[in-house]
């Protein structure tokens, strides 16, 4: 490492990436006797095959192909306020590190809320926007950020990144750096290098080696065993089936019912939903097996749907939506069918997206997220690094109280 040079390089444009190359340093392959190159999927009660999918440590989100799909859809493009930087780190001419990095005119679209420090700066007479975005774009899920090659220094080629973030930010006139949902590890590496830390909380469930939903439910007091069980029937007394969709399974028309719900929510719930509806046969050719959609059907029409991601060890809830409503339907496809594949598939982790406090009823748990900001103009960063100390103080004692509110038995005969 010492006798050769790291270069580094912003490309405007996933295409401009192999993905080969990209996908080396953001989910190196698994050994080739992997079950992973067989399928995504394992078998429902293989547990033992999971565990050798775990070892190879996948993430979609971080994919080629996902990004991809973001940008050649027209989701995450300079129209829409994301416009690409990607960092490059190249060793011997060799990419060896990648962070997928946007240059945004906005704070829309990612889920760790900045739009005060924004109002702010404004006031001050400064300009927060442009600011860059090391993320992935409308993706509240915890993932690599500093995406390294194995077989590399992962310190050294980690440092030239963190500084080439610090420089691509000088480059760009941009505010300041905003790495979010990053694991805690990356956070605390780049506040070595003057990046502020920053956490959040999220609702996660847990595996603990279920081998059904009804083991899941004999973990519960009585009082939210009851109450689940009494959801999940009433969510499909009006004549609702629930099915699962994988793989091929996942065609055009189930895709356009799934795109017809996402945008009728999309709109009430944003205004203007971020994803285009190309988005979605994008990833339906290109990574399709890491797809689970959970479709609702009534009198032989889909009424409702949620679309989840499948990592070597996590299902990542991502969108929901519906055109009928139906007492706990929401409950039912995002959470309880999440809990119930990711018991069958031997998953440790479901997480379900940002926010809802709901979900602590439903066996989701609270969970720190992290997230590194550079800011770029000593007063600000000031006063966001006294803001952010009070802050995490709060976010860890109300984690401590919810964790403390869970569902879960206390003691073995704990019903109450």
């Amino acid at each position: 490492m010492a006798s050769s040079e790291i270069t580094l390089e912003a490309v405007a444009d996933i295409g401009g990436i192999p993905a080969a190359e990209w996908d080396a340093c953001a989910n190196p392959k698994p050994d080739a006797d992997s079950i992973h190159n067989l399928d995504t999927l394992a078998s429902p009660g293989s547990g033992g095959d999971c565990q050798a999918i775990a070892s190879s440590g996948y993430n979609p989100f971080v994919s080629h192909a996902f990004f991809a799909a973001a940008e050649a859809s027209n989701s995450a493009c300079p129209r829409t306020g994301w416009g690409p930087r990607h960092l490059v780190a190249k060793l011997d001419g060799r990419i060896v590190g990648v962070v997928p990095c946007y240059l945004k005119s906005h704070s829309q679209g990612e889920y760790v809320f900045d739009r005060g420090w924004a109002e702010a700066y404004h006031r001050a007479g400064g300009s927060y926007y442009p600011k860059l975005q090391v993320s992935v774009p409308f993706t509240p899920a915890t993932g690599p950020r500093l995406l390294i090659r194995d077989g590399v220094d992962r310190e050294a080629i980690s440092s030239a990144l963190a500084r080439g973030l610090r420089a691509l930010c000088n480059a760009t006139e941009a505010s300041s750096v905003h790495v979010t949902f990053a694991r805690e590890d990356e956070a605390k590496f780049l506040g070595a290098h003057g990046f502020l830390q920053r956490t959040d909380q999220q609702f996660h469930w847990h595996n603990e080696g279920y081998k059904t939903f009804d083991d899941f439910l004999g973990s519960l007091n009585s009082r939210h065993r009851k109450g689940i069980k009494r959801e999940r029937r009433e969510a499909v007394a009006a004549g609702i089936t629930i099915h699962w969709l994988t793989g091929a399974d996942i065609t055009e028309d189930a895709w356009d019912a799934f795109f017809e719900f996402y945008m009728e929510t999309g709109s009430r719930k944003w205004g203007r939903p971020y994803l285009t509806r190309k988005f979605f046969s994008l990833i339906g050719e290109s990574m399709s097996r890491d797809v689970l959609l959970v479709m609702a059907k009534r009198n032989g029409r889909w009424i409702a749907g949620a679309i989840n991601f499948i990592g070597s060890d996590t299902l990542f809830g991502r969108n929901w939506g519906a055109v009928e409503h139906h007492p706990f339907l929401h409950f039912e496809v995002c959470y309880y069918q999440a809990i119930d594949f990711a018991i069958q598939r031997g998953l440790k982790v479901v997480e379900a997206g940002a926010q809802g406090e709901h979900k602590l009823a439903r066996g989701y748990l609270p969970q720190t997220t992290h997230s590194a900001h550079y800011i770029a103009d000593p007063g600000l960063r000031k006063a966001i690094a006294d803001y952010l100390k009070r802050e995490r103080d709060y976010v860890a004692e109300v984690g401590r109280e919810l964790a403390e509110a869970g569902p879960f038995r206390k003691t073995v005969d704990d019903d109450a």
